[in-house]
Order: structure tokens, then sequence, then C-alpha cells
């Protein structure tokens, strides 16, 4: 019978639809589970073939939940804020929104084509109003929360409130910016204006002066990640560093939980370093330096306090404050000319630049406090503001970028800690070594010496021991049109939030997304976005007073704002009232599966974890951590094809001749090649763009063969596969299943097309175990233990591949247990009826079609997985292989319910053995059950 997997594709796809089959209901009768990809961002590329890979992973661990009797939740949504859309609407002046809403239609076409089990009722966007307002609701809780570090939790800014009227700071153990003192007097006395100034220092949403990448083309402030080299990867425009104030998120305060909260996850050991790494705790000691002369002192902080006395200069960040009210007249010009080179560097720049040793002097010294030496004082680009202090002691003897500054700047390198190696020449570090020329630390071993050393630092009252960690507070506002508008307007310069009520903040109509000619965010351009605090509402931005009409803040939140929180939402995606329901939220709780890129580790999935915490800290959720188990699938990597062009010329010339040439290698798209070969089709090339229209082929043996290369699959590479495509050809399931076929889940594999035939041609066979010729035919016979054996087989295969996640295997064992029956022309309903319910989380479509043609009314996603009998495997007889002085001679079939002892009377007495004995008696006789049988004679 023909297998039309079209006509099979659609009709499950429209049955699917109307009948909501993967609607899922809020039953907590049911056990649930939870399975999520990280959703994506709707470009306007739509899907390649690597996108789906993580999705179609995820999709057959959710139907194979259900299969087992779970309620599962596995929706969809859009991350739908972000750049691309906003530089589009940029050059061209349409809204963004329509940009948007475009690529999503052309997404969920695509991802309704692969036959996902999507819960479609459930689909979040995170650019809708009904989305953000949420997104600024919990906004607004993290801006009236603050940090508790005594009950190591976020509390209502109420309770701090409360504890500053009854006893000002004394007692307070808060995450803060700067530490305060003051009495409940003093804080009853302030002003209203001075209160609001101090609780946002202590704010888990707050508003500080901070250095960021500012890019005056773009008027905009880059992430690191979008700064390469000094300029910005979009449009290549110079970045400067540059104070501004900002809004930051408090996240420093969650790091040592978000630290411990590793252990508990089941997530790729790579990936939680990657974290570990980014928070960055180290224990060391803070320790202050008198600058000479000054009232001012330097703060540290140290790792290895115990080499204090081979400290013999100062290094500051050119950022850190103190270095304007240090550097002496002499050396004014040196230092401005030195920070105004540095503004242009990034910190990711900085801190990969090991090799370019630059600095400055301030002219001032700081004295060691053990030694009593003077300390020259200079500033460098290796130092950072955002770490620790923002200034180091540096040691060059055992550091190794302060001895590259040391020989750079002729200062002088102190051994301190014993070693054979000439420090002089290189530095040494290690803790498994003794203290040497340190005074009182002379003799003593790492762990003694640093405990001594902070002993005395905290005697002399020049500083304590301490934990630093190196993550620093996230950057929360971006001066960008296309992103969530921040809920607040300013009232006397100082910040306040919209009322709950009022939201969502929607984003106002502009005429043009660029930055105003003041330089204010692109929102400036708005002509109704003021807040009047008497009517509660929106109102026009020329209306503004300062009296009771406002300005609203102009920036925007990041692209990871609505990222945080959206598994959230999953659960409860059209509440009103609330962004969850706390009982949906304790139902559903964490994420049990989340499958996704590792290039989150240190963004989305660390911001997400923070929120979460956060909002189980506030009491809205019960669960500290969002994702319990987490996979990063690899890539589907392109196959991507070359031409060589002949230098100066219009010439192209074949592969195996280019060594012959001077030649520059350019990529052509892949849908150029012939079918499934690696020739080009040179007309269909000089029609695809004006450049090659005229051109000329040197070929081999009459064709032009490309060059090939495994890349990453990419639009600009021009190696991308377009899944529409293979659907159509192939099928659906036919994608499905070879995308899993193709390896591995975590590793990167290469595409190539050739395979799929393969994999389609399963599917016929699979399609045909249920047909005589045409017609469909299955047989009520009870099936032989050979068929039981079989699907068993299959069974306990299968339900192995699926709980650890190796599905390409399991594809292997389909086509094994295909062909197997097909041998002995299995046609058994008790066999083909499990045998479709196995493949269906595979191949959806095809099984639903033979479960329809088998005599049922309702869809196969709800039927009981089969059960494994082991009965069923055990072997009724064994083919013993019998060896004779470590040969092998031949092979006897024998009962397996045989012993040891009744196996080898029956091989020595067998016919071929009594003529290799030739009336010898056997020296040894070796029978391994259900094995092998080894004779000495």
């Amino acid at each position: 019978m023909f297998y039309d997997h079209q006509q099979i594709e659609k009709k499950w796809q429209k049955y699917w639809e109307d009948n909501q089959t993967y609607k899922t209901s809020n039953n907590t009768d049911k056990p649930k589970f939870y399975v999520l990809d990280m959703f994506p961002y709707p470009s306007g590329a739509g899907l390649h073939v690597g996108h789906p890979l993580g999705y179609i992973a995820s999709d057959i661990y959710a139907r194979y939940k259900r299969h087992q009797g779970f309620n599962v939740l596995h929706p969809v949504g859009y991350d739908s804020f972000g750049l691309p859309a906003e530089q589009y609407a940029i050059q061209t002046g349409q809204h963004p929104a329509i940009t948007t809403e475009e690529n999503i239609n052309r997404y969920e076409e695509q991802l309704r084509k692969i036959g996902f089990s999507f819960d479609w009722s459930r689909e979040v966007r995170t650019s809708d109003a009904s989305y953000y307002k949420w997104t600024q609701w919990i906004f607004i809780q993290l801006y009236h929360s603050w940090y508790n570090k005594n009950t190591d939790k976020a509390e209502a800014i109420d309770s701090l409130i409360q504890h500053f009227e009854e006893k000002g700071t004394e007692g307070l153990n808060a995450n803060q910016n700067d530490e305060l003192n003051f009495t409940a007097e003093e804080w009853k006395n302030a002003s209203d204006l001075d209160k609001e100034d101090i609780l946002l220092n202590y704010r888990l949403a707050y508003r500080a002066e901070t250095t960021v990448n500012w890019c005056p083309a773009l008027g905009t402030v880059l992430a690191n990640d979008e700064v390469k080299d000094g300029k910005s990867e979009r449009g290549g425009f110079p970045v400067f560093q540059k104070k501004m104030m900002q809004w930051s998120m408090r996240i420093s305060a969650y790091s040592e939980r978000l630290l411990q909260g590793l252990n508990t996850l089941d997530w790729p050991q790579p990936l939680k370093d990657s974290q570990e790494y980014w928070i960055g705790k180290s224990q060391g000691a803070q320790v202050q330096f008198q600058v000479e002369g000054h009232d001012k002192v330097v703060e540290v902080f140290t790792t290895r306090p115990d080499t204090i006395f081979g400290a013999t200069f100062m290094v500051l960040a050119p950022e850190n404050p103190l270095v304007e009210t240090i550097t002496t007249d002499a050396q004014k010009v040196e230092v401005d000319t030195y920070i105004e080179e540095t503004s242009k560097k990034t910190e990711r720049d900085r801190m990969a630049d090991v090799k370019n040793v630059s600095g400055a002097f301030t002219g001032s010294y700081a004295v060691n406090p053990f030694s009593n030496e003077k300390m020259p004082i200079y500033i460098s680009d290796y130092v950072l503001m955002g770490y620790g202090t923002g200034a180091v002691m540096a040691v060059p003897a055992h550091d190794e970028r302060d001895h590259r500054f040391a020989k750079k700047f002729n200062l002088e390198i102190k051994k301190v800690v014993d070693t054979e190696e000439d420090v002089q020449e290189k530095s040494f570090d290690s803790k498994d070594s003794v203290c040497v020329n340190s005074d009182f630390l002379n003799g003593l071993h790492y762990n003694d010496a640093k405990a001594k050393i902070i002993s005395e630092i905290e005697t002399k009252g020049i500083g304590h021991g301490t934990t630093n960690y190196r993550q620093r507070d996230a950057i929360f506002s971006r001066q960008r049109y296309w992103g969530e508008p921040v809920p607040i307007y300013y009232k006397d310069g100082m910040p306040y939030t919209l009322p709950a009520s009022a939201l969502p903040l929607e984003l106002p109509e502009v005429e043009k997304y660029l930055p105003t000619e003041d330089g204010d965010p692109p929102l400036g351009n708005a002509k109704e976005f003021a807040w009047d605090e008497l009517n509660q509402k929106v109102v026009a931005t020329d209306l503004i007073d300062d009296k009771t009409i406002f300005p609203l803040e102009l920036s925007t939140m990041p692209g990871w704002a609505g990222s945080s929180w959206y598994f959230l939402r999953y659960m409860d995606p059209n509440d009103d009232e609330a962004f969850v329901k706390k009982e949906l939220a304790d139902y559903w709780g964490q994420v049990d599966l989340y499958i996704g890129g590792s290039e989150h580790a240190t963004g989305h999935l660390l911001y997400s974890r923070f929120w979460n915490m956060f909002l189980k800290d506030r009491g809205y959720i019960s669960h500290d951590e969002p994702f319990q188990k987490l996979i990063n699938q690899g890539m589907i990597l392109g196959m991507s094809a070359f031409v060589y062009r002949i230098d100066g010329t219009n010439q192209y010339v074949s592969k195996n001749l280019a060594k012959d040439y001077q030649t520059q290698q350019i990529h052509v798209d892949v849908s150029l090649l012939k079918g499934t070969s690696d020739e080009l089709d040179t007309e269909a090339f000089k029609a695809w763009r004006p450049d090659y229209a005229n051109a000329e082929f040197i070929l081999e043996d009459g064709k032009y063969i490309t060059d090939r290369e495994v890349e990453k699959m990419s639009k600009s590479k021009y190696n991308v596969v377009n899944p529409d495509d293979i659907c159509e050809e192939y099928g659906a399931d036919g994608l499905r299943l070879y995308e899993m076929f193709l390896g591995p889940l975590e590793q990167s594999k290469p595409w190539n097309t050739q395979g799929l035939s393969g994999v389609y041609g399963f599917l016929k066979k699979f399609w045909n175990l249920y047909f005589n010729g045409d017609v469909f035919e299955v047989s009520d016979e009870e099936p032989s233990k050979a068929e039981y054996k079989v699907l068993h087989t299959l069974i306990k295969k299968v339900v192995y591949d699926i709980e650890n996640f190796s599905f390409n295997t399991s594809v292997s064992s389909f086509m094994i247990a295909v062909n197997e029956l097909q041998k002995i022309k299995c046609n058994k309903r008790n066999i083909l009826e499990p045998l479709a319910v196995i493949i269906s989380p595979y191949a959806p479509h095809i099984c639903e079609e033979l479960w329809s043609l088998l005599g049922h009314n309702t869809s196969i996603e709800f039927e009981k997985f089969p059960v494994l009998n082991e009965d069923y495997l055990v072997e009724d007889e064994i083919e013993y292989p019998v060896s004779v002085n470590g040969k092998m001679k031949f092979k006897i079939s024998l009962s397996a319910q045989l012993s040891a002892k009744e196996v080898e009377d029956l091989v020595i007495s067998n016919e071929k053995m009594q003529q290799i004995l030739e009336g010898k008696t056997p020296k040894k006789i070796i029978v391994v059950p259900h094995r092998i049988v080894n004779i000495v004679i």
C-alpha cells in the first residue's frame, strides 16, 4: 500500500488542532510532568533543520510521559522582544510589533508542520502587553524588597523601614551598595527625599551610577557580548566605557544561594562549572593601605593576604574615584590620557588582553601596613572596578599579571613564598609552600599564615577576613525601544513605581526608533508618555509640570527580563489577577525537563534562577529552583559549499583544479547543487546573484565540483536547510526520526540529506507491516513466542533509551524490530498495536493513522505504553560455541534449562566431539552457562 505521508500528516495535524488533543488541564488528580524547551526568538529567517533538534527530543519525552499516565505540561511561546526587529524598524520605519507578528506566524506554521504536541492554548509572547504587565509587576516587587542577611531571604521594604524607625542601622545585616550608619532618630528626622535615597541603597531593583559600554552612534548601552574589539557588533561603531545612571538588579544578594543551589540540580557539569566560575566565590581579606600625605586609604580585597609582605606597589582601576583625588599635578595629563584610552575598551577586552601591559603612575604612594615600606600607586586596565574594590595590592613575585607590570615599569619584586624558582624572571604561585621574608609569618604554611595575618589585620583595625564574589549586579536598563517599559516615574528626581492597578504601562507609539536629539532613549520621542499622579494614568508628554504630571522612565528592560519567569506563566497563562495562582504553581512546581543551548549558562539560566528564588522568598511560589533537569542539545551543523574564483577574474575553477591557481574561496548556497551531489548547477549559480551572471567555469570531466566543509548552520554561510522542504519530500515523521538518528542528543553532528532516504525507507517498511498488498490486514491470531520476543526486546530497549535520552539508538532498534517482523511475516494485532504505540512518540502521524486503521476512534496519544514482560526474553535454546585447546570447532544448540553438568555430558557425547577426541579423555572441561564450552585435551 502506498505510504502517502503528505495526506496522512495534514489529516492528523488538523485532527489534533480541531480536537485540542494536547490541551493540558490543571487536573491535580494525575501526577504532573513539566517538559519545556527554551522558547525561541522569532527571527525573520524562520526555522532551519538545526532548530527543531531539541524540540523533537522534548516532544518524544512529553509523549512518552503521557503514555505513562502523567498530566504533561508541554507549552510553547516566543521571546519576542529583541534587537533584530528594532533594527529593521530603524531601517524601514515598520513597527517592530508588525515584523514580530509576521515572524511568529511563520514560526508557528513551521512548528505545526513538524507535529509537536505543544499546548498551543498556553502560548505566551513576551512582547504582548498582557504578558509584560506581569514582568513589570515583578519588577515592582523587586523594587519594594530588600535582602535580609539574617534571614537569608528577600523581604518587603516595609520591614526595613520598620527596622530604621526602631533601631536605625543598628543590628542591620543587609545586602547594600554602601555601608550606612544612622540612628532611629536621624531616620525619623530625614526628609522624604532623603529616606527614598537611603532606601535605594538596599532595594533589589535600584538606580545607581554604573560603568557601561556606551555606543554614541547607536545611542544605547551594549552588553559585553555585543561589543567586539572596542566596536559595536551591530554596525561596527566605536564603543566607550561611560558612567551612567542605570537600573540594576541586586543578583549579588543571591550569590551564595545560586552557588549552593547547583548541588540540587541535575544539570550538565560543564554548565554548572560555568555558573560557579561566573559567581566566583573567593575567601580572603579586605585590607586598608594609607595613602601617604592624604587622609585617604586604598582598600583592597585579596585572596592571598599571606603575601602582604611582598606587596611592593598598588594598582587601581582607572575608574576608581580615588584616582582623581590622589593623582598629583605632575602626573595629571598622563593619567587623564590613560583613562581616556581605557574607556574605549570593554571589561571583557581588558580581561582577555593579558599580553599588552600598560598603566600610568599617579604620583602618590601608599604605605605597607606591615613592612612600612612606600608603595607607588599606579592605574592599569587589568584592574576592574567591578571586582573586589577596584584596587589590588601587587605582589609581583607571586602573581603573573603583577609580575608583567613590575617588569614593564621596573618595580621591586620581593620573594615571600619559598621556592627555588627565580622570581625576578617568572612569578611563582603556590599554596603548597611556606612564607619567607615575612617577619612573623616566616615558616608558616599557607592556611596557618592566612589565618595569622587576618587576625593581625583585624587587631590593627585595618580590615577583616571576608568572602567575595566575582558576580556583579546585573544592569537592567537599555536605551532601546523594543522592550518592556520600566514602570517608574520621577518626582523631584527620585524614582517612584506606578501602582499595580495601572499596569501594563504600554509601549507608546513613536515617530522614529532612534534616540532623541538630546540623547534620550527612543521613548523620549513619544508624545503620550507622562504620568498623571492625580488621575493615575498616562498622558501627553507636553503636560509634564513636575507638580501632578511627571516624566516616566525612558529606558526599557533588557532582553532577559521576560525570559526570567515565562516558565511560571505557562502554568496559568490567561490569569488577569496574578502572574500565576499559588495552587497551580504548587501543582506544576519545577520544570522536570528543560532542553536548550549551553550559551545561556551565565545569562538566562542565572537570571531565571535569581527571579525564581526571589518569588519564592516573597511567598508567591513554593520552589527555589526553576529547572530540575537540564539537557543542552548539540548543534546540527551545515555542510557548506564553496566555489573557487581565480583572483582578479570572473573565472571559477573546479575543486580539484584549484591548487593550480591563485584563488579566493566563496560560499555558495547549497540549493545550487545538483540533487545530493557536490556538483554545482552552473546556470543556477549565474542566475543566483548579478555578480555571477557572466561567470566562466573551468570544469573537471565536464562538471564543476564544489568544495564542502562542515560548519555552523547559518544564513550567512548559505548552508541552511529548510525543514519545510524536508517535510514535503520525506514527511515530518521522516524529519523527526532522522534528526534523532543522526547521533547522541548532546553532541553536534553534520546534516546530510542523503541519509534521509534510509529513514524514509524504514517508515514505508513499517507501514507495509499492516498491509497485504493494497489491503489493510491484521490478524487476531495469537502471536508466536518469536514475535513476542521481538516486541518485548524492543520495549526494553526503547524504555531504557527514552529514559536515558539515547534517542538515536531507539531509531536503530525500530529498524531492527521491523526488519525481523517483516522476515517472519508478522501481522498479528497483539504485536502491531503495541508496536504503533512504541514508535508513536517519534513518528506520531503515521502511528495515529495506523491506530485508526486498527479500529480505534480515539488518539493513540493517551494509550498506555506497553509493559515489558521479561518471560518473553528468556531463551529456549542456547547456541554454544565449543572450543578445543582455544580454537572454536563447532556450535551446538542446547536447551537453556540445562545445568552445566548436563551441557558437559551432551557436548562430550556429541558425534563431532567424539571424532575430535579420538577416544582420549579430556584433561579439563569448562562450561560457561549460556555462553561457551572450552575443552582442553
